[in-house]
């Protein structure tokens, strides 16, 4: 690959300061009236209480979603800043990367402190996989006879029209050329399934979630927003979709789209919104403030859209040759599970080792809410880097279209033994990035 290749972004001083989202909860569920944007306006407002952090402090509002999931759709990053308490003057914007439109968000808040434009963004991806609509193009101007066409907008999106070939085609073109079989991919998503088990059962999924109820936002001189949860549920606190399925059990189910992949094997539909605060380090040194991470770079490339689920590989690949590190050296692997037989590509591509990636289960266990998944990929990361003790870690996704996204964090507290054993790893960035402009041969 050209070693140009991608949109390269590097930060000098740029933290994940914290993070939080919904739980995840499956298609038609008890989110599944929910509004993103209410959605997007728990998580926020829970990110402030929990970080202590002053919702007058963000300079930017940085939100995703993918469907037109409401009639107020538009309006969604505005209505996210307006109701979780940031001021009337700062600006918000809607960003659109299908899968990688939460790691984008962080990218973004990280582009505008880096060029000295805000201190402290709010990046925050919501998602109705269940309200997505069933929609109709062609009848602003009327009707015609046997022509009347409505179609699942959730369905039909899965399409790609330029290589003919639906999302789930795209992972069965890679597991025909990588040689991936369906037992391989059972078991891939089983583990999945147990790693995320352990983590809800052990409390640490429960330390990202806010558990979401019936609940009024209100906005002084404005109308009030809210989300209403249906019946007398207590408080939403789990990702619905964890449980134990074994390989066996998972063999059981029929293909999806005629080869290995399977709804028990494939990413789960799910409702939920994830937020995080990207700030300075000016920002949180004048407060006194510990960040969660250090955000070192991020990077986007194409893929050809028949194999767009190969889009981790070229990212991550990517971002190792322009900050000079190596794979041996990234501790934890965050990798949109988005079918089995596409990240068991990724891996194998990559040579990288199962202990390190996806260690606390991934959107085949947990669920795959478009625009919120980039947060959490970032979120989940950073505190298993805490966590473990670890240094590195890389949250990557491919997405939909041909695309892949990484994106590099570091621990800043890790061992000092660690740190030591990592000294050349920083050493090669900072080489890596002098050489590159030019001050040295």
């Amino acid at each position: 690959m050209n070693a140009r290749a991608g949109v390269f972004s590097r930060y000098e001083d740029v933290w994940l300061v914290d993070g939080v989202r919904t739980p995840f909860v499956d298609y038609n569920g008890a989110l599944g009236q929910v509004s993103p944007i209410d959605m997007g306006i728990k998580v926020a407002r829970e990110l402030f209480a929990r970080s202590r952090v002053a919702p007058a402090d963000v300079g930017h509002v940085f939100a995703g979603s993918m469907a037109q999931a409401s009639y107020d759709a538009y309006l969604l990053p505005r209505h996210i800043g307006l109701y979780s308490g940031v001021p009337v003057e700062v600006p918000a914007t809607l960003t659109q990367r299908v899968c990688g439109t939460g790691i984008e968000l962080v990218l973004q808040a990280g582009d505008r402190i880096e060029l000295g434009q805000i201190e402290l963004g709010l990046a925050v991806g919501a998602e109705s996989m269940t309200r997505n609509p069933i929609a109709a193009y062609t009848h602003r101007g009327g009707f015609r006879m046997g022509q009347v066409e409505f179609k699942d907008f959730l369905w039909e999106a899965l399409l790609d029209p330029a290589a003919n070939a639906t999302m789930g085609d795209t992972a069965e073109n890679l597991a025909q050329r990588y040689g991936i079989t369906r037992e391989e991919v059972d078991r891939f998503a089983a583990e999945s399934f147990a790693r995320a088990a352990a983590a809800q059962s052990s409390g640490f999924l429960a330390g990202e979630i806010a558990p979401v109820a019936t609940e009024t936002f209100e906005l002084a001189g404005y109308r009030p927003r809210g989300i209403r949860i249906p019946g007398k549920a207590a408080p939403l606190a789990v990702d619905s979709h964890i449980r134990s399925s074994s390989a066996e059990a998972l063999a059981q189910i029929r293909p999806a789209f005629g080869g290995v992949q399977t709804g028990g094997n494939s990413s789960a539909i799910v409702d939920g919104a994830a937020a995080a605060l990207v700030a300075s380090g000016a920002y949180l040194r004048a407060r006194g403030r510990a960040p969660l991470a250090r955000v070192i770079a991020g990077v986007a490339v194409g893929v050809p859209p028949e194999i767009m689920g190969i889009g981790p590989v070229p990212a991550i690949r990517e971002l190792l040759a322009r900050t000079g590190m190596t794979l041996d050296a990234i501790d934890r692997f965050e990798v949109n599970e988005a079918f089995g037989a596409q990240c068991l590509a990724v891996v194998r591509e990559l040579a990288i080792p199962r202990e390190r990636l996806n260690v606390n289960g991934g959107a085949i266990a947990i669920g795959h809410p478009l625009a919120a998944t980039g947060v959490r990929l970032a979120v989940t990361l950073a505190r298993e880097l805490r966590e473990s003790g670890a240094r590195f870690g890389i949250a990557s996704a491919c997405i939909g279209g041909g695309q892949g996204i990484a994106l590099l964090i570091e621990n800043d507290r890790a061992a000092p033994a660690r740190r030591i054993a990592d000294a050349n790893a920083r050493d090669a960035i900072e080489r890596s990035e002098t050489r590159r402009s030019g001050l040295i041969a």
